[in-house]
């Protein structure tokens, strides 16, 4: 079995733009889906804390 670490202190070697391409939509698209949950589970939070303190009020 060859030795990955033997390849390390190689020069690096360009990448095909279609592959840059396609790795950078996927972390956009990974990105969106991120920060979309994000906010609806925010909202989500915030809409209960808020019922809930009005409501023992």
């Amino acid at each position: 079995m060859e030795n990955p670490f033997s390849k390390i202190d190689q020069p690096l070697k360009e990448v095909p733009m279609e592959l840059k391409g396609k790795v950078m939509h996927d972390i956009a698209m990974a990105k969106l889906f991120m920060e979309i949950a994000e906010l609806f589970s925010y909202n989500i939070a915030h809409v209960i804390d808020s019922v809930t303190s009005k409501r023992v009020k």
